[in-house]
């Protein structure tokens, strides 16, 4: 399969913008990010460290089916670790494979320690069809002789 980018040129299209919470707060205002900003999920951390993922699959299974109150149950009590992350040289290739393999819908991007961004299933989604889109374009026009 001929490779269609890096994990870098996503977070350089989508921008690198990424929103956490800390170790210390509620799964209620956990859920309260995710809903202002249409995330489905938020690193967590812990002094400027990345220790954790928390999702909407998270408080779907780990709170709500257990009939815990996310105004009482703190993001440690249910964070998902170790984390799985990658970096922005990886090709997308590899994270669809990353992603299938261990079940996840979202990857932190990291430069050693750093996080510098955050991918979905769907940012891939939607740069596999731009870049599909591009291909079938660029066909059009060579058979076209333009």
């Amino acid at each position: 399969m001929k490779s269609i980018g890096t994990i870098g040129m996503i977070l350089h299209h989508k921008g690198v913008a990424v929103w956490s919470v800390p170790l210390n707060a509620t799964v209620y205002d956990a859920i309260g990010i995710l809903a202002e900003k249409n995330i489905g999920a938020l690193p967590v951390v812990d002094g400027g460290r990345l220790v954790g993922i928390f999702s909407e699959r998270d408080y779907t299974r780990k709170v709500a089916l257990e009939g815990r109150s996310s105004r009482d149950t703190r993001v440690r009590e249910i964070v998902s670790a170790p984390v799985i992350s990658i970096t922005p040289q990886h090709s997308i290739e590899d994270a669809m494979r990353l992603m299938s393999e261990k079940h996840i819908r979202h990857l932190p991007v990291l430069e050693g320690d750093k996080m510098v961004g955050m991918i979905s299933i769907g940012d891939l989604v939607t740069w596999i069809i731009s870049a599909q889109n591009s291909t079938i374009d660029q066909m059009e026009a060579y058979i076209a002789g333009r």
